[in-house]
């Protein structure tokens, strides 16, 4: 048997593939608020930053919580192939670069993206890429509508028109891989977590884990 000092070290950050963790719930359900939290927890996870058209807002970094376009700027992106997917959310569009994703993941670095179902559809069908889907459900019609309220960040009318649309939303619950009813915050930041170890674990993610093991065997002859 060959000595201690020749057993093989943990896998690194370069010898594996970058995963895709998608988020999506209806407005006010507490995805971001879940997303913001797993991030601060995990510095391996970086969050995917969208480009959009909504003006930007009071406490928003241009390049750090969106990338602010016009209109104009966008259409020509999206209609150059920039995008991976894109969306027109409330009049103003959402949309999601395509050159630094996939530099990204081909590092190593897994991303979280904050997007509706549209955008995860659309996202679904990038090639060779690991997803992590999960969709996040309040645990009431009334609590989502207390939480809307509670964000004082909309007119009663936009609350309206986001609680008429939840139920577009939610009906695509089924075309994830896990659903949290997010009853408890930390309980949801928990199982959140635990989806997001489990998933860097898998074996096609781990490109290095051929010679690992290779070299593992070689050490215990």
């Amino acid at each position: 048997m060959n000595s201690g000092c020749d057993m093989p070290q943990s896998l690194t950050h370069a010898e594996r593939h970058g995963l895709i963790l998608v988020l999506s719930s209806p407005s006010g359900a507490g995805k971001t608020s879940l997303a913001q939290a797993l991030l601060a927890a995990d510095d391996t996870l970086s969050i995917s930053v969208s480009l959009t058209t909504r003006p930007q807002r009071s406490g928003e970094v241009d390049g750090k919580d969106y990338h602010f376009v016009s209109r104009q700027e966008f259409e020509r992106r999206r209609d150059a192939g920039e995008l991976i997917e894109w969306a027109n959310v409330f009049g103003n569009y959402y949309g999601t670069p395509r050159a630094s994703v996939e530099a990204m993941l081909a590092a190593g670095q897994d991303i979280l993206f904050d997007i509706d179902w549209q955008g995860a559809r659309q996202l679904s069908k990038m090639k060779n890429v690991n997803f992590l889907k999960v969709f996040i459900l309040p645990p009431s019609a009334q609590e989502l509508r207390k939480r809307l309220d509670g964000r004082a960040l909309d007119s009663q009318e936009v609350i309206a028109h986001r609680m008429q649309r939840a139920a577009g939303e939610i009906s695509h619950w089924n075309e994830y891989d896990y659903v949290i009813i997010n009853d408890n915050f930390d309980r949801s930041l928990k199982t959140l977590n635990a989806i997001l170890q489990a998933g860097r674990h898998r074996i096609s993610l781990q490109t290095g884990l051929p010679g690992f093991v290779a070299t593992l065997l070689n050490a215990l002859e």
